[in-house]
């Protein structure tokens, strides 16, 4: 890790700056061209390998994506309060939009006229968020993982451990929720945990005994997870050399910080691809879909990809709930959290924690960056 540090001395701050920093492929910058730079042969050739992908079908769904995501916006907005939620069907290579059947027939072909698909379904995107709000209020046992709204079950999932469904505690939380509004209840094999790791040789920062991974570069400093150190927390680079100071840090409830950089470290906007794909340039934040293909690289794991599968999500972590959670299938291990998630060259968010390893699998949490972003004034560093 530190050769590739050392290669890539125009990078250095990246490194400093993003650890964990990913670079991924979505459709917020994915390009019609695979000589755009949010194609280039080393997202290509990472998608063919983890999504089981030949160049042409990995070119196409980029672009898809990148439309999806270009068209969302509008689409939402021609729904109005029928709207009841968005994703990319990567089948269909097309945004998907539902609707509720008291829908107008003028406000279905309003949809379809942006060039998303439509489904009829029960319940509003409002309804389902408001029974979301409800259920976060209650106090989850932790044989709970997490919960979110779900458009395309067009209900609030809540993921139970396994082993742990026939729990008191956990049947008294199913039934509240159940209570709150339409719910669906699936099993997942463990329980989450966020993605820090004691000191170890050759990694991108360090805290206290705590090593994480840089996200991604701001004006004046980075942006990381907030488990990874409290205000005033002192940061050390990959070289043991002072990088800065945590100057914001939220942790439960949130999962981000900010750390100004100083002591002759820089800030640059670029993720590193840690030799497996070449290092990306970030030029925006445009938020990827449900659905749409997202990579992430880490100074532990380094390069893994899979899909967007929830926004909006409670993570039930044993320190406690944090929400407004991005859920992916990209997997992750230890030392990985506050790394950046990617999709093409747009920033999507910084890694919180997850289940599960890079050997056998397992679901990872990001906290999207813009939210970090307004909540402390910031500005992205873009190319």
């Amino acid at each position: 890790m530190r050769r590739s540090r050392l290669r890539h001395l125009g990078l250095a701050t990246l490194l400093m700056l993003g650890s964990l920093s990913a670079v991924g492929t979505l459709p917020a910058s994915a390009a019609d061209s695979p000589t755009d730079p949010a194609a280039s042969a080393g997202l290509l050739d990472a998608m063919q390998r983890d999504f089981d992908l030949t160049r042409a079908e990995a070119e196409d769904r980029l672009a898809a994506e990148r439309r999806a995501t270009d068209l969302a916006p509008t689409a939402r907005k021609a729904a109005g309060n029928a709207f009841g939620g968005s994703w990319f069907d990567a089948g269909r290579g097309q945004l998907t939009v539902a609707v509720t059947s008291e829908a107008s027939p003028a406000t279905v072909r309003a949809v379809r006229a942006t060039g998303a698909h439509v489904r009829t379904v029960e319940h509003s995107a409002r309804r389902l968020d408001a029974a979301k709000t409800r259920i976060d209020r209650l106090d989850a046992p932790a044989g709970v993982s997490s919960w979110h709204v779900d458009p395309a079950a067009n209900a609030v999932v809540v993921d139970v451990v396994a082993g742990e469904r026939a729990d008191n505690d956990v049947q008294r939380f199913v039934t509240r929720a159940r209570e709150a509004g339409p719910v669906t209840v699936r099993t997942v094999s463990s329980a989450p945990r966020t993605f820090a790791a004691g000191t170890v040789g050759g990694d991108p920062y360090y805290t206290g005994n705590v090593r994480c991974s840089i996200g991604f570069s701001v004006h004046g400093g980075f942006v990381t997870a907030g488990h990874c150190g409290g205000v005033g927390g002192a940061v050390r680079g990959w070289d043991g050399s002072h990088i800065g100071t945590f100057q914001g840090s939220s942790f439960p409830g949130n999962d981000y910080a900010w750390v100004s950089v100083g002591s002759g470290w820089w800030t640059v906007p670029v993720v590193l691809g840690w030799g497996t794909v070449s290092d990306q340039l970030v030029r925006g934040s445009n938020e990827a879909p449900v659905g749409a293909s997202i990579c992430r690289s880490g100074s532990t794991t380094h390069w893994h990809c899979g899909r967007v599968l929830a926004k909006n999500e409670t993570v039930n972590y044993s320190q406690g709930a944090v929400h407004q959670m991005t859920k992916t299938s990209v997997c992750a291990e230890g030392g990985d959290s506050g790394g950046s998630f990617i999709s093409g060259d747009q920033a999507q968010g910084v890694t919180s924690g997850g289940w599960g390893n890079c050997s056998s699998g397992g679901e990872t949490w990001f906290q999207p960056v813009n939210e970090i972003l307004n909540r402390y004034g910031l500005t992205l560093h873009t190319a």
